[in-house]
């Protein structure tokens, strides 16, 4: 497998095991923690060291996407796949890796929070990883380091999670603190502010600082080579606190070497280098390795406590050496000249695990023997289990330096382990599980390229080096999280169901899977996914379902999506034996491990939110649309959560199963009868209708049925007669509430990150015709057939059972008025809304009727029937609820609701007698009724808001001419009876006035004009001044005259800005139509022009602006103009009117001037 590297001669057959003590290890049930790692260890390695995590679970926190990449720096690989990780890198990153020398030292640290930083010189560059390929390049921030002499080190970085628990870490809630190798210690509280920052100096006396670790509250433990411990602890203000921590005997306390020796406390190991830390979040501990020790601390969250010192080279020195050469006949010759280096710290649910190189400088070939040793923590001991791998990663001996080699254990739940060093990656596992994974070394070296760092995140090992920058290594063979019948069931369902072998592997299957069958394709995905294959899986969606693909990959993604939630809530349950003669082979895919139906529903539900996991992971569920769904289209995403919320009715409804077998037996066989289901022999109905979740609601309207027949059959003092309809209550009333509850508690689940503009109206099933037919059904035979025959206990029972069904009644509609709440739907949400206030009211109204008015409110209340809860106060005269229901319901505008309803039941004399706490929310309300708040006002003696309330009732008036000049006119008075001051008041009636002269203008409209046009002063509308000059000069006013247009040309005065109209062609149109009144022909044997045309209409006006002082020349247009005129018509080609209109205006215009 290794051609490059020589085999053992201690372990041809593979990896050597030794589990040494009375048992193996038992696992533990606690998660583990996150670990610094040195850049430099003793043997002054380049290779970069980087912190390591577990995750806290294994799929139900979510994976990070990832780009699926294949890297050609990377060497070619049989077990595993080297991929991209995450988005682009940062450009800062990318400019730092660009301009670094070839002799400047980078070094890198990923942490299990999903932060990076790089440190280049004196540069600290921080970015966030794991976003999907479409990242957020902004949360990315660059640092400057303290002054060094020495090299700056990443290991020399750490950042702490200020956030609460489970919240992602933001900016905002990153604190970030750097030490250099002397011991300056600087600290930004916030990376948002990276100009913020304190700083102090811990002082080691001489030795270097190894490694900063964050631990428990906000806080730092900054280690020494000599390994000195120092707690660093931020308060609120930014300073930093700080003190050493508590060491115990055959620890460097920082004591001369004299004074020690003679206190009998130095250990053999005093000359040992620290090696790695480790910081166990869960557990509050800190785990200190040295090449003779390992240490224990328990950390508070000021305070810290020594546990154990545990001698590693006494005890583990023999079993490590026994391992590997302990079947040589000279053993004993032998492992007095073994070399052992202790190198790294790392967890797993196993326990710690501790990394560890051997060689024997005798051997030839010397080799060095990698090995994984771990070891169980009890608390204040080791367990004396240990367990021994001897990986087959064991290259040749070249030197000390060469043999330092860096652990990460990725997830805490597996035993997948990965060594590496600056060229190259070796996947193995820590021995501890039941299965070993694949070893297999990688090479990064190829293209020069090399490692800078590593750590985990999302339970992924993840790798950074210089060319490819962040990769990951996935094995392909990774367990699912499945179960193992579930896994081998999908599997064939993707190969086909006569496949002969049972495992999976997705290169080699997709050759037989049909490329057009995309639910499998997508299945084998969501296989590879729950196997922890993200970057697969991902990559597979990507090429099923590109983003830039049309509408119709679209609708075969929702196609898709849909047919595989069905088909997990459908699922045959084929490992129940019972169920072996009745699985179609179209039908295998999923199956459940339980035999009892209520665990096979309970798998089921696991296994659907898995689905829902991974499709928000491989960016699906961003891209969903919509599906059809009972005859109309859904939201294919609320249509998944359908699927889960029959899940959670259907374990209601098999818990009162088992309670009322009676009854619900007879119900699902009723509705498999219905739909026509065969039951197989070895088979119950339950079996067959549990099996199919998707079709649960069937049961309802089966068991009002068997309720109704029940109730016909039964006398009515029975128990058997009351009893049925309390069940058939709970059954429904807790498979509908278990639906809501489910919906609502993880609606974040369903919502995309953001909305589409717009989506289908959604009718969820519980709110499904059917259903609302079966609770309209039920109502009916509560209220009509069972509570007049009831005792006050069973009314009690029965009339608060029928609330809780009303409430989950009226939730759906108030969902699906909320899904067409917008503006394009107006006339589906009006139409809608009117039904819905139909049926609220048809179910509500019988509940006063019975008098049970609490029943009513507490539903009125909570879906705002405010005419029901008027009607309650009405029947019980409660005035105090009303004018709590005005305080409650401000803002929906209930007193508004409450006067309106005074009004319409004709009760005005109660509107206008409010008490006088509500005259304002009277006077509020009367604002949006005009026609009645100035009288509340004249009553109120508010004279002055009377007037001003009249006015803007005038002034908005257009439909009625008298009703305009009547509000007018009582406006006058209001104002002249009021207390406004002589000045105001002079004002304000001058300002009526001016309207009132213009109404003057139509209201001395001619006669004859309104009768020719068939109008009346009384009902005709209120005419604007451009209308009032057209009735003027129209040919219908056929006795205009001189008055007439003179009146159209004084209406160019009330002209408003606002209408788009020519004040001088208006002006010339009305002279032009005042020319036109008089015949021009002939001169009447009147040589005389002036003589000619003095009794005509034009010159009349002339003589009226005269007297009235217009200026002529600038208020009469042009005599050319005047000529041009298309109005004038005929007139422009009569020689004679022409001469004659030059003439008068040479007399009048000219003369005038």
């Amino acid at each position: 497998m290794f051609p490059s590297a020589p085999a053992s001669p201690r372990t041809p057959g593979g990896s050597a095991r030794r589990n040494l003590g009375s048992a193996a290890p038992s696992p533990l049930s606690r998660p583990g923690g996150r670990k610094n790692l040195p850049a430099v260890a003793v043997a002054s390695s380049p290779v970069l060291f980087s912190p390591v995590a577990r995750r806290s679970s294994s799929l139900s926190a979510r994976a990070t996407p990832t780009r699926v990449i294949q890297l050609p720096s990377a060497s070619e690989t049989v077990n595993y796949d080297v991929k991209g990780f995450g988005s682009s890198l940062p450009v800062k990153v990318m400019e730092a890796l660009k301009k670094a020398d070839a002799d400047d030292q980078l070094s890198v640290q990923v942490d299990e929070s999903g932060w990076a930083w790089l440190v280049h010189k004196e540069r600290l560059i921080v970015w966030k990883i794991g976003q999907s390929p479409v990242a957020k390049l902004s949360l990315c921030k660059e640092l400057q380091l303290p002054p060094s002499d020495f090299q700056w080190s990443s290991s020399l970085a750490a950042i702490s999670c200020l956030g609460g628990s489970g919240e992602v870490p933001s900016l905002q809630s990153l604190a970030i603190m750097v030490a250099t190798s002397e011991g300056s210690v600087r600290y930004w509280p916030s990376l948002a502010h990276e100009g913020s920052y304190t700083e102090t100096f811990t002082d080691f006396g001489g030795s270097l600082c190894s490694f900063l670790t964050a631990v428990k509250g906000g806080s730092f433990i900054l280690s020494s080579s000599s390994g000195q411990l120092i707690r660093l602890i931020p308060d609120s203000s930014g300073k930093i606190h700080q003190h050493t921590l508590p060491q115990g005997q055959g620890m460097f306390s920082g004591i001369g070497r004299k004074v020690s020796s003679l206190l009998g406390i130095l250990s053999p190991g005093n000359d040992a280098v620290i090696s790695s830390v480790l910081w166990d979040k869960e557990r509050s501990s800190f785990y200190m390795l040295t090449s003779s020790n390992l240490n224990k601390w328990e950390i508070d969250d000021s305070s810290e406590r020594y546990i154990l010192s545990w001698d590693i080279n006494r005890i583990l020195k023999e079993h490590i050496t026994d391992a590997i050469w302990g079947s040589e006949s000279n053993y004993e010759d032998i492992k007095g000249g073994v070399n052992i280096q202790y190198m790294d710290l790392q967890q797993n649910r196993d326990g710690l695990v501790i990394l560890a190189a051997a060689w024997h400088p005798g051997d030839r070939p010397c080799l060095v023997y990698y090995t994984l040793i771990t070891v169980e923590d009890k608390g204040y001991q080791m367990s004396d289990d240990v367990v021994v791998e001897v990986t087959q990663y064991n290259p040749s001996f070249q030197s000390e330096e060469e043999v330092v080699c860096c652990l990460i254990v990725p997830d805490y739940f597996s035993h997948a382990a990965y060594l590496y060093k600056e060229n190259e990656v070796f996947a193995c596992s820590t021995g501890t599980g039941r299965i070993s994974l694949p070893q297999e070394k990688i090479i990064f070296g190829i293209q020069g390229d090399s490692i800078l760092g590593a750590g985990s995140c999302t339970g992924l090992p993840i790798f950074f080096a210089k060319k490819s920058g962040l990769t990951t290594i996935l094995s392909r063979e990774n367990i699912s999280v499945l179960p193992e019948d579930l896994e081998d069931s999908l599997s064939c369902s993707v190969a086909g169901p006569r496949s002969e072998s049972p495992a999976f592997d997705i290169t080699s299957r997709l050759e037989f899977i049909p490329q057009e069958d995309k639910t499998k394709l997508l299945k084998a995905a969501f296989l590879q996914y729950c196997r922890k294959d993200i970057v697969n899986a991902q990559s597979m969606v990507a090429e099923l379902f590109p983003s830039n693909t049309d509408l119709d990959s679209d609708a075969e993604l929702d196609r898709a999506v849909t047919q595989i939630s069905v088909d997990l809530i459908d699922d045959y349950p084929a490992s129940d034996p019972r169920w072996a003669e009745s699985v179609p082979e179209e039908a295998v895919g999923f199956s459940n491990t339980s035999l009892i139906l209520l665990h096979q529903l309970e798998d089921k539900t696991k296994a659907h939110s898995f689905f829902i996991e991974f499709l928000h992971q491989v960016g699906v569920f961003e891209h969903l649309g919509s599906f059809p769904v009972r005859a109309v289209p859904m939201a294919t995403r609320l249509l998944l959560c359908e699927h889960a919320e029959k899940l959670a009715a259907a374990i209601v409804l098999k818990n009162h199963h088992s309670r009322l077998p009676d009854l619900v037996n007879a119900a699902i066989l009723m509705a498999l009868n219905k739909r026509e289901c065969d039951i197989p022999p070895n088979l119950t109905p339950a079996d067959v209708f549990f099996r199919e979740v998707s079709q649960i609601d069937s049961i309802f309207e089966c068991l009002l049925e068997e309720e109704e027949q029940i109730l016909k059959d039964m006398p009515v003092e029975s128990i058997e007669w009351a009893q049925i309809v309390v069940n058939v209550n709970n059954i429904i009333k807790d498979m509908l509430q278990a639906a809501s509850q489910y919906r609502q508690s993880r609606a974040s689940l369903y919502k995309p990150e953001e909305l589409p503009e717009r989506e289908p109206e959604y009718i969820p099933w519980t709110a499904s015709s059917g259903l609302r037919a079966t609770v309209i059904r039920q109502h009916g035979i509560i209220l009509q057939m069972v509570y007049p025959q009831a005792d006050s206990n069973l009314r009690s029972i029965v009339a608060e059972q029928l609330v809780a069904l009303l409430d989950c009644f009226l939730d759906g509609y108030a969902s699906q008025l909320k899904s067409v709440d917008r503006p394009a739907d107006q006339e589906r949400y009006s139409n809608l809304e009117m039904e819905y206030k139909q049926k609220r009211t048809e179910l509500l109204s019988p509940l006063l009727s019975l008098g049970q008015y609490q029943m009513a409110a507490t539903l009125a209340e909570k879906y705002h029937d405010f005419d029901i809860l008027v009607q309650m106060c009405e029947q019980t005269d409660n005035q105090a609820r009303l004018q709590r229901y005005m305080n409650q319901f401000a803002d929906q505008n209930f007193s508004d609701f409450l006067f309106r309803w005074y009004l319409e039941k004709g009760k005005r004399g109660k509107l206008l007698s409010q008490p006088i706490a509500q005259h304002g929310q009277l006077a509020n309300f009367l604002q949006a009724h005009e026609h009645l708040s100035w009288l509340h006002e004249i009553n109120s003696q508010d004279l002055q808001k009377a007037h001003s309330t009249l006015q803007t009732l005038a002034n908005t008036e257009t439909r009625y001419f008298a009703k305009k000049k009547t509000l007018l006119g009582l406006s006058k008075l209001a104002a002249l009876a009021s207390d406004f001051s002589e000045d105001i008041l002079q004002e304000k009636i001058e300002e009526i006035s001016e309207q009132e002269r213009f109404l003057l203008h139509q209201e001395t409209l001619p006669e004859q004009l309104l009768a020719e046009k068939q109008l009346s002063l009384n009902d005709m509308p209120v005419l604007s001044a451009s209308q009032l000059i057209d009735m003027y000069i129209c040919d219908e006013n056929r006795r205009a005259n001189e008055y007439d247009f003179k009146k159209a040309l004084d209406l160019l005065e009330y002209i408003d800005e606002g209408e788009e109209v020519d004040v001088n062609d208006l002006k010339l149109k009305i002279l032009c139509k005042a020319l036109q009144r008089d015949g021009w022909s002939s001169s009447d044997g009147k040589d005389d022009p002036i003589e000619a045309s003095k009794d005509s209409i034009f010159v009349k006006i002339l003589q009226k602006l005269l007297k009235e002082g217009v200026q002529l020349s600038e208020y009469l247009p042009e005599v050319n103009d005047m000529l041009q005129a298309n109005e004038l018509g005929n007139l422009k080609c009569n020689a004679y009117f022409r001469f004659v209109l030059k003439a008068n205006y040479e007399l009048y215009v000219q003369g005038q001037a």
